[in-house]
């Protein structure tokens, strides 16, 4: 299937592999996955430059378990793995912080009924 909406690239989408899909386009699943990162890295971005936070880089990556709940498909947790680099002598506490807060703040996050938990490390380099 292709997806498409004014003023963007089209993306395509299929099952995902363990559904029976190519596994080599975006799946909806992945596609919902992907946009709690984008979202948490975007309101972090915000929230970091709003507070004159320094920063190196931000890696997420993520964990979702899909299960069987009362004999419907859903997503029962989704796992964000956060690394923030962070120049030496930066606040370590400040800046976990204001990881903790741009999940909070994403509206995709919480627009689900999954939780989302944020596995945090904050490294200075």
């Amino acid at each position: 299937m292709s997806l498409s909406s004014a003023g963007v690239p089209a993306l395509e989408s299929s099952a995902p592999a363990e559904f029976g899909g190519p596994g080599d386009r975006w799946s909806p699943e992945g596609l919902l996955v992907a946009a709690v990162l984008d979202c948490l890295s975007l309101s972090f971005r915000a929230i970091a430059g709003a507070s004159s936070l320094p920063w190196n880089e931000l890696h997420l990556g993520a964990q979702a378990t899909l299960d069987r709940v009362d004999k419907v498909m859903r997503f029962s947790e989704i796992r964000v793995d956060c690394q923030l680099r962070v120049p030496r002598g930066s606040n370590v506490e400040r800046a976990e912080r204001l990881l903790q807060r741009a999940e909070a703040s994403c509206p995709i996050s919480n627009s689900l009924a999954t939780p989302v938990h944020l596995d945090v490390t904050v490294v200075e380099v």
